[in-house]
């Protein structure tokens, strides 16, 4: 089997992967999982995907990791992983749907406004 690269984005953080079958070896910027994310929470949004389709031993995935922080980081991987498993199978798409993990989830930070002093609040108002 040759190997499958996808890409996922959430927030300022974006997940490059490339899959291939091998032992479940998932390694991020040259490191493992579980020292990338030392919190189980995080390491539990990452394998979400391979969890439902039942296929966590089965594929080797290497990472490249940049932007944003751990959590957004973790959600983009977990959006990766969903479309790299689409690419190998159109057949898994319909239970990675359902569970929500083919979509991109656009919301990001928004600019601050010059005149205040973050995105939307204001200045403190007085009359007097």
């Amino acid at each position: 089997m040759e190997v499958i690269n996808a890409i996922g984005r959430r927030k300022a953080a974006v997940a490059r992967i490339y899959l291939k079958e091998g032992k479940g070896q998932i390694t991020i910027n040259k490191r493992d999982l579980t020292e990338y994310f030392p919190a189980a929470t995080l390491q539990y949004i990452v394998k979400q995907p391979l969890n439902v389709i039942g296929v966590a031993e089965n594929y080797d995935i290497k990472v490249n990791l940049c932007g944003g922080g751990y959590k957004g980081q973790a959600e983009a991987l977990r959006l990766a992983i969903s479309r790299a498993l689409v690419k190998i199978d159109e057949e898994n798409k319909p239970a990675l749907k359902a569970e929500g993990f083919m979509t991109r989830d656009s919301r990001v930070v928004e600019r601050k406004k010059p005149g205040q002093p973050k995105a939307r609040k204001r200045f403190q108002f007085s009359k007097r």
